[in-house]
């Protein structure tokens, strides 16, 4: 199973990004799927998890209200539309699959990961 992220990049305090994973090499409607954050000097941090059928979300409380988790079965993509950035955010993100049916923030729990974006806000 491969995923691999883009989006990421340079934003100002205040702005927007949104970062896009792609599935390949396995079946994507049955995965979870997360996003994580690892800042430099800090351990990965879970963001967001979105389950297989998109109706059911979770999210970590520094992001809950201004990142949104979304995800097109049809083509093996998730999202994560990142609003109010702030210098704090900054951080590479990664997208990760897990076989858990319901919420799961522990890495451990997930068995495939993208490479990650970095995403740098300025102040």
């Amino acid at each position: 199973v491969h995923l691999e992220e883009s989006g990421g990049g340079l934003v100002a305090a205040g702005g927007s990004l949104r970062l896009s994973c792609v599935v390949s090499g396995g079946e994507f409607e049955n995965y979870g799927m997360g996003w994580f954050r690892q800042a430099e000097g800090d351990e990965r941090e879970f963001v967001a998890w979105i389950n297989w059928s998109a109706d059911e979300s979770y999210y970590a409380n520094p992001v809950k209200g201004r990142f949104t988790i979304s995800r097109d079965n049809a083509k093996n993509t998730v999202f994560l539309q990142m609003n109010n950035l702030k210098p704090k955010d900054t951080a590479v993100y990664y997208c990760a699959a897990t076989d858990y049916r319901t919420v799961v923030r522990g890495p451990d729990f997930y068995d495939h990961w993208g490479q990650g974006t970095q995403v740098t806000v300025s102040s």
